[in-house]
Formats: C-alpha cells, structure tokens, sequence
C-alpha cells in the first residue's frame, strides 16, 4: 500500500473504510489534464523564480508528460489510498525521478490546487458548451427558415388564442439559448480567475510569482484574497445554475414535442432514429429523446440544491465538505452536455405538418383579437370593443359557426360599424402579416430576425474557432 504523502504527523494508518469513504479518485480522476497542466505551470513559475533548478524543472515537467501518456493509455494504477487525482500523480512522480518529484508541492497546497483544477476545467467545459449550443441554435434557426410562413396556432393556457408563424415560434427558443450562451459567458468571467499560490488559506512564505502562472494558464485575473479563494465554489454554483437553466429550457421544447407528437395534436414527426417503440404493442412510436431529456432536467436541479446546501453552513477557509462539489458537477456536466447534443441532432431532423398547422390556426375563433382591433380602428374604445367582440364570439358558438362564417348583417346585428373589409382583419393570414411591431410574428420580420440570427451564428462561431 502507498504510503501516504502526508503521513508524517499521524502514529496509526488510515482505516481501510475511511480510506474508501473518503478517497475521491473514482471520480475526480477526471482532472488529471488540469492537474498536469496547473503542476506544469506551477513547476515553470518556480523555476523562473528560483526556487528550483532549470534541472529540476525539466525532470519534473518531463515525468509530468509521462504520467499524462500513462493516464490517457491506460496505464496508470488509482489507489484509494492515496485519495485523490493530486496525490496520485505525486506520488506517481516521486516513483518515476526520486525525491526531486517531492519539490513540485513547494508553495502550494491541495486546496489552491483543486480550485485551480475546477477552474480550468469549468473553463474547458463552458466553451464546450458554447459550441454546443451553437449547433442547438443552428438547428432552431434552420427550422424557424424552413416554416418562416407556415402557420399554426399560437397558445396561452394551452390553448388556442391567436394565429402565429411557426418559424417565430422556433425564433423563441433561439432567444432562449441564446440567453444561455451569454449567461455562460458571464460565468465564464468569475471562473476565469487563478487562484494557485494561496496555498492552504493565508498565500505563501516563498517568493513566487502568481502572474507567471497565470500567464501559463492563460488567466486573465489573480484571486485577490487567499481565504476567499481555496474556499470559493461560486462559480461552481453559478455554473449549474446556468446549467439548469438551459435544461429549463430544453424541457420546455422537449414538452411541446411531446404534445405535438400525439395524435391529438399532430403537428411534428419525429425521426425514428430518436424514438423506440413498445415491448407490446407493435404500432407505437414513444418520443423517448424528448421525455429522457424532460427527465433528465430534474437530475441537473438536483446537483445545482446539492452544492448549495454543501455550501450553505460552511466556515471559512476549506473544509473537506468541498469534495462534494464534483460528483454533482461532473453529473451535469455530463448530461446538460449530452441532452443539448441530443436535442441539436432532433431538430435537425424534425418535419412539421402544415396543412394541420393551418387547419388547427383557423379554429378557436383564433382571430377574435384582430376582430376587436378592426373595431378600435373604426374609432370604438378597445373595451367595447373587446364586449362586442366576445358577444360575436359566444354566438358564433351558438349557431355553430367560425368568425369568417358570418355574413354582414349578422355582424351588424352587434356593431353597425363593421363593413366588408372586416373580411381581411378575420383571416388568418391577415392577421400574422400585419402583426408588424418589433418583435413581432409577421412573416417579414420573422425572416429578418433569422437573417440576424445567422450572422451572430456565424460571429460566434469564428470566435469559439468551430
């Protein structure tokens, strides 16, 4: 069994079920590239400050790369009893060059190295992320181009309340999204900080230099306290946060095409190569994609409640209760990343049925809005005209009737105003076209809206270098 690297202190061994209750090799394996490169870094900056020798930092960097080569092969041997991925490539490095590997801890602590580690690879993650939303919002805009005239019903309360295009509903979740990358962004401000060389808690006796490293890693910006910075899981919180939200979102879409799948509906098809049919009944095709990633959503809250609640009753500076950031990052990491691929994929594929569109638009009495604008237009107050309006409508239900049904004396049975061009305020058709304020469904400001989407597309894609 290794020997512990910090055994010094202690007359008895660990006990074997402490050893496994708190070792975290299993998983925050995971940041042995950051580890490397953070040690790497470390080693360098050491060097130019002169504490250790152009020698030395090239053994130590040189068995540095060979622990990553034996990692990425598979290897490297874990051992629990050496607890976590930092000690493990330690000690692994003190067997390959001798107690030289035994000098790369100088100046720093397991503390300030593991939120280096979560740090950059939060950084990796968060760009990860970008470009994978950015094919999310390609696929919704490629859609939203595909049906920028098509029309469907738009609902509140689920149900039928005024006619929209289809490509504007999609331009929706674009905003979404688009929200997202940009929540991401910010985030990746706060994660962007280099907090190695705060050591355990209160910095370092020797003379280091912390912009060496942080030049190295390419970090903009020094934590600038120590206590504060072994301590600090914010942008852990906030990334998952952000990560729920774009589950939030995913779920949303992953409802609606639910619904539209059912018969009832029956406005989408999807793709067999996103669902799976029945053990029994030979006719079904269940939407699983959809259903997991609405299921999925809620494994994501809970990894944002459980590093919360880690959080909330601890004192500063570190306390060992941080190792339980990683599992519930690691997990949301994992599926926040593979539902938005998912998702991209789906869409990619989806094909909506228009003529149904239309027909379920032009039921519902969908364009009693625009009926009730036609008499705000003629000069009638919106609240009489609102009355009006829902009179029509209730005997319109009456004699089993739609709005465009109605001959002219029947209307002006309610409102001597109304007139034969009330014909072109009732159809739905109409009503999307002149629905011109920014922001709007009309056809025409649909379209732009996706040109403009297309050129940020297309701008973030040569910053993230896709």
């Amino acid at each position: 069994m290794a020997k512990k690297l910090w055994s010094g202190r202690f007359r008895q061994s660990t006990n074997r079920l402490v050893e496994d209750f708190s070792a975290s090799i299993d998983f925050d394996w995971r940041l042995f590239r950051e580890d490397i490169a953070g040690s790497i870094a470390h080693c360098k900056m050491l060097g130019q400050c002169g504490i250790l020798t152009e020698e030395e930092v090239e053994k130590i960097v040189d068995g540095l790369a060979e622990i990553q080569r034996e990692i990425e092969h598979g290897e490297f041997e874990f051992d629990h009893a050496l607890e976590d991925i930092h000690m493990a490539i330690e000690q692994r490095l003190i067997e390959k060059i001798g107690d030289v590997g035994g000098k790369l801890h100088t100046a720093r602590s397991r503390n300030d190295q593991i939120a280096l580690d979560l740090r950059l690879y939060l950084r990796n993650t968060i760009f990860s992320f970008l470009r994978l939303l950015n094919a999310l919002k390609r696929s919704i805009v490629n859609l939203a181009e595909k049906y920028s005239e098509t029309i469907m019903p738009g609902f509140t309360h689920l149900q039928h309340a005024q006619p929209v295009v289809l490509g504007h509903h999609m331009m929706a979740y674009y905003e979404m999204f688009k929200r997202d990358s940009e929540r991401l962004k910010d985030c990746l401000r706060r994660t962007n900080v280099m907090p190695l060389g705060s050591a355990a808690l209160a910095g370092t006796t020797f003379p280091i230099d912390r912009k060496i490293t942080a030049d190295l890693l390419e970090f903009p910006e020094l934590s600038r306290n120590s206590i504060d910075a072994v301590s600090d899981r914010d942008f852990v919180v906030e990334f998952l946060s952000a990560a729920s939200l774009i589950m939030l979102h995913l779920s949303r879409l992953s409802e609606e095409l639910v619904l539209w799948n059912t018969s009832e509906f029956d406005f989408v098809s999807i793709s067999d190569s996103f669902c799976t049919g029945s053990s029994i009944m030979p006719q079904k095709k269940n939407p699983d994609v959809p259903e997991l990633i609405r299921g999925k959503t809620g494994r994501v809250y809970g990894a944002l409640m459980s590093v919360l609640t880690m959080m909330k009753g601890l004192p500063l500076a570190y306390n060992r209760d941080l190792q339980e950031d990683k599992e519930p990052l690691f997990d949301a990491i994992d599926t926040t990343g593979a539902c938005i691929e998912l998702m991209a994929r789906l869409l990619g594929e989806l094909s909506f049925k228009e003529k149904r569109l239309l027909e379920e638009a032009e039921k519902g009495f969908i364009t009693a809005t625009d009926l009730a604008d036609y008499l705000v237009r003629k000069n009638i107050p919106f609240r009489r005209a609102h009355r009006i309006t829902g009179e029509i409508v209730q005997y319109c239900i009456e004699k089993d009737k739609k709005l465009e049904d109605l001959d002219l004396s029947e209307l002006k049975e309610f409102s001597n105003t109304f007139s034969e061009d009330v014909y072109e305020f009732i159809r739905v058709e109409a009503s999307v076209r002149q629905r011109k304020s920014f922001g709007g469904t009309a056809p025409a400001l649909v379209k732009r809206a996706i040109e403009e989407a297309k050129e940020e597309l297309d701008d973030e894609e040569k910053r993230l270098e896709i």
